[in-house]
């Protein structure tokens, strides 16, 4: 059955429609306002979102945009009050499917729910997005001119056609779910759903459930069974971001999907065949996973079929100027603006080290062009020093915002370890990051302890 997210700040209102929706056969969560609706549904795997239009904070467009920013197949319903009917036909001309007018009898809204849940579904078999997904995201699309991106772009031509197994890595921000897209884009598949899921942003408990489903009563919750995310994806790419942060009890799941074309949902026996193309991608080297013995060695040899090795944007400076205009060229559209660029920029920008690689840069941007009130953008604007390297800039006492910023984590680091006795789940615990995040930060900057 489908999994809804029911977004209202009045808790009546909420827990009677989860009420109705769970009588119905629908699994349900519930979002005390905007900003929670906006934050569970950009991130969960719902089939369908209902949210009230007018609440405190982040109203209902703002969960709109958010849920189709992430998930453009989730169906949204607005509930609207009498008098607002102008702001849900903004709505659906945003993408909401439909809008529903308060006070509404309980059959109302099933059926409204039932329209939207079919449409959904159908969605998900017939991509409704193929032409447009193709269109956007075709390898002509990925910018720049240096020599590694032409190699990217060779590789994908080559690449995409067939059904072959991707890994991509790189640092984060490099553009490796776009690559990603472009391949998917390119494919004899491309008509079919890609897929995506954030691996770190799912918890492991929720991770098998979310991707591979469940059967009615198999967990706390499981009010009725689910199809999972690999399902979704039958026919088409499922892609795996973040794969390095899958648990080795689900690795050893994965694999056996990926070797034998089927999965089983939670809690049942019967295998279900599928025919996804799967592409991982990863900002760790997961050969010194493999050696730790955090990544399976056998799943990583069946991911590593095809590479892609993702330079970072430090390494290809050629092409900040004509990412910076390609940037400035969106930003100029969406906020109907006529920024330009003044004397220096593109020299500040070229210089610059960009640790957030290219989704750093479109952040600067983004950030100039607001605040270059559609004038001229400074250097100002940018937010950052003038040079040669981000490194070099001076801060206070002649060292580098580099070295100021390992000195404090170094510090806090073995500050928790020593509060935590040497246990790096406390520390990680105490720091409030994962366990890998410490571990690669303790190798980072050379942390043993007890100190040597």
């Amino acid at each position: 059955m489908a999994k809804i997210l029911v977004v209202d700040d009045q808790r009546n209102m909420r827990t009677t429609l989860a009420m109705m929706l769970r009588s119905a056969g629908y699994e349900v969560d519930e979002a005390s306002d905007g900003k929670e609706g906006a934050d569970r549904g950009s991130k969960g795997a719902y089939d369908l979102v209902l949210t009230d239009l007018r609440m405190g904070g982040n109203d209902g467009i703002g969960v709109l945009r958010a849920v189709k920013e992430t998930h453009a197949m989730t169906e949204v319903i607005v509930m609207t009050a009498y008098g607002t009917i102008e702001s849900a036909v903004e709505a659906m001309r945003l993408g909401a499917f439909d809008y529903i007018q308060k006070p509404f009898t309980e059959q109302e809204l099933l059926v409204k729910v039932e329209r939207a849940i079919a449409n959904r579904r159908l969605t998900g078999q017939v991509s409704l997005f193929a032409t447009e997904f193709r269109e956007r995201y075709k390898f002509e699309n990925i910018i720049g001119r240096s020599h590694a991106i032409r190699e990217v772009l060779a590789r994908i031509v080559r690449v995409a056609p067939t059904d072959a197994t991707v890994l991509i890595t790189g640092e984060s921000g490099t553009g490796k779910e776009l690559v990603a897209k472009a391949i998917h884009a390119n494919s004899k598949r491309a008509d079919r759903p890609f897929v995506p899921v954030n691996c770190a942003a799912i918890s492991e408990t929720l991770l098998e459930s979310e991707l591979f489903g469940h059967a009615r009563g198999s967990f706390t919750g499981a009010v009725s069974a689910r199809k999972g995310l690999f399902e979704e994806a039958d026919g088409g790419t499922f892609f795996f971001d973040e794969i390095a942060e899958t648990p080795l009890t689900f690795q050893a799941k994965l694999l056996r999907a990926i070797q034998e074309n089927e999965i089983r949902r939670v809690g049942e026996n019967k295998p279900i065949r599928v025919d996804v193309r799967i592409i991982a991608a990863t900002n760790q080297d997961l050969m010194t996973s493999v050696a730790e013995r955090r990544f399976r060695q056998d799943l990583y040899y069946r991911l590593n079929v095809a590479r892609f090795i993702l330079p970072p944007l430090r390494e290809r400076r050629e092409d900040i100027p004509v990412l910076f205009e390609f940037f400035l060229d969106k930003y100029n559209r969406k906020m109907s603006t006529k920024a330009r660029v003044g004397d220096g920029v593109l020299e500040a920008v070229s210089g610059y080290e960009f640790p957030g690689n290219i989704r750093e840069l479109e952040n600067l941007v983004e950030q100039a062009v607001a605040l270059s009130g559609g004038g001229m953008i400074t250097i100002d604007d940018l937010g950052l020093t003038p040079g040669p390297s981000q490194k070099t800039a001076p801060t206070s006492g002649g060292r580098a915002l580099s070295d100021v910023v390992d000195s404090a984590e170094r510090q806090a680091i073995e500050s928790a370890l020593r509060e935590c006795d040497g246990s790096r789940e406390r520390a990680a615990e105490v720091l409030g990051i994962s366990a890998t995040t410490l571990w690669r930060k303790m190798t980072r900057l050379a942390i043993t302890y007890p100190p040597v």
